[in-house]
């Protein structure tokens, strides 16, 4: 299928139930399942069941006056999308293909095959003084489980790094500030133009970092030191192992929560197998690819002549320097790397906008490409003010993200298997927007923060320490996201119980 022929590449305003706010007869066959089991066919005939006569929001807000007028002609531009977060019904997805899985490797593999990830395997050396097989072992692992979070639910920092890295390559010319700002519009516009145009984007985004990654690898790597040995006691060894695959693990399960917005316009009977590997393997390869080099890079900093003065100036310039020896060749393939962030950012972005939507009826009514702008603006004031504390942001960023999100995903995994597949109740997708048939949240707010809890017993970080995570291997070592899993497994089951039994939803 032509990609700008994608349901989501143009919705004409009058078109879109969400924005004209009329109620649509339905009846609800499908499940964002697949159809590889038997049970899946159960649910769908259970839930087909079902007859629908309001599938949107009985009173919604509608935008009115001018910025109504101008919002109908923003969203007339050919390619943009005009649905925020109204279910796409089963007549508006597009069909299923071979095509399709392979986008969903690809779309991943470009998210991730970024400076964003060089960036962080550059900590396991030169932050945690871990060796290269440590790194090494760590990297695989840690991104094999966390890539897995994403494949089951199926924008700072890239803006940091492009400015750097912009940066770098003009010299005085251009500075940090101006080239996050550079990357932030970037990063807004694709946004904002909605999924089809993300979906190309992302396809071929992976085609110029790859090419660039090569070539950083042939002209920096006679400076690798795959020799390079952890530092430290035994003990303070194993609490550093743990803290750099915390922050390992915090890269790819970030994206769980988010994962299954790219994937609404695929069809009901999307193999679910397919779709977690392909999601998984997208992710996982480019993930260690990225990463290793990060880590090889990092090992060569103590060693070569140049490359200790450009990290101490920026990561930006501490990948230019790897391109020493090609001259302009090298500032075209930093650049290219540069870019490279858009691919990063801009999918969190746009589910970002979605993000705000689900706020209420009134952040609902406003435009999804409107929120993915706002979004653009806090992006760039917060790259351009976090521009000089880049390593600082990744060390204490990064494991906060897996503090939330790690209790957000046990509490789902559980109301899955536990709640709905066990007791063999299936979802009722038509539900989406009332509150009445919803859940009421009780026991998942107190759940997530009980898991909360526990990532505050075991996190170790530099603005806090927590009663476990400081006794580990006798220095102290980040272990909050297990406890916070652990912690959220126990609490939820039983709350759960009986929220449904006070409650019956």
């Amino acid at each position: 299928m032509n990609p700008l022929r994608h349901p989501a590449a143009h919705q004409i305003p009058e078109n879109d139930v969400e924005k004209r706010g009329e109620l649509k007869e339905s009846s609800v066959n499908n499940s964002l399942s697949g159809n590889d089991s038997a049970d899946n066919t159960l649910e769908n005939s259970q839930i087909s069941s079902h007859p629908v006569t309001s599938d949107i929001a009985p009173t919604p807000v509608l935008l009115r006056g001018r910025f109504a007028k101008w919002n109908a002609k923003v969203e007339g531009l050919a390619g943009l999308e005009a649905r925020g977060i109204s279910r796409v019904l089963p007549e508006e997805k597009h069909d299923g293909t071979a095509m399709g899985y392979l986008q969903m490797f690809t779309l991943w593999f470009s998210i991730n095959v970024v400076v964003n990830n060089l960036a962080v395997g550059f900590l396991g050396p030169l932050v945690f003084q871990l060796g290269w097989v440590d790194c090494v072992c760590l990297v695989l692992f840690a991104n094999a489980l966390s890539s897995c979070g994403t494949a089951y639910t199926g924008g700072i920092i890239a803006s940091i790094i492009a400015g750097q890295m912009l940066s770098a390559v003009n010299g005085v010319g251009l500075t940090i500030a101006v080239g996050c700002a550079i990357s932030a519009l970037c990063i807004g516009l694709v946004a904002a133009f909605g999924i089809a145009i993300l979906h190309v984007y992302e396809r071929y985004a992976w085609v110029p970092q790859v090419f660039a990654l090569l070539i950083l690898i042939g002209s920096a790597g006679h400076n690798f030191n795959t020799s390079l040995q952890s530092i430290g006691p035994s003990g303070t060894i194993t609490a550093n192992r743990c803290s750099f695959f915390a922050l390992q693990f915090s890269v790819a399960i970030s994206f769980c929560t988010i994962g299954a917005d790219f994937y609404v316009y695929y069809p009901t009977n999307t193999s679910r197998r397919l779709t977690f590997f392909m999601t998984w393997a997208g992710m996982w390869t480019s993930l260690i690819f990225v990463n290793l080099i990060g880590v090889a890079i990092a090992t060569g900093v103590a060693t070569t002549p140049g490359w200790a003065s450009a990290y101490a100036t920026s990561s930006g310039a501490l990948l230019l320097a790897c391109y020493d020896g090609l001259g302009a060749f090298g500032g075209f393939c930093t650049v290219l790397l540069a870019l490279g962030g858009i691919a990063n950012n801009a999918p969190a972005t746009y589910a970002a906008g979605l993000s705000c939507q689900v706020l209420g009826r009134y952040p609902k009514a406003i435009p999804r490409w409107t929120w993915c702008l706002f979004l653009m603006v806090i992006e760039l004031v917060c790259a351009v003010a976090g521009r000089d504390h880049l390593f600082n942001i990744f060390e204490d960023f990064l494991p906060l993200m897996s503090y939330w999100v790690c209790p957000w995903l046990t509490i789902v995994f559980e109301e899955h298997m536990i709640f709905h597949k066990l007791r063999g109740v299936p979802f009722d997708w038509s539900a989406w927007e009332d509150k009445k048939r919803l859940p009421v949240g009780i026991a998942a707010l107190l759940s997530f923060f009980i898991g909360w809890a526990g990532a505050i017993v075991g996190m170790d970080q530099v603005w806090y320490r927590g009663p476990v995570g400081s006794k580990l291997g006798g220095y102290g070592g980040d272990i909050g996201a297990w406890l916070a899993i652990a912690f959220t497994c126990v609490a939820y089951p039983p709350l759960r119980y009986l929220e449904l039994k006070k409650f019956g939803r």
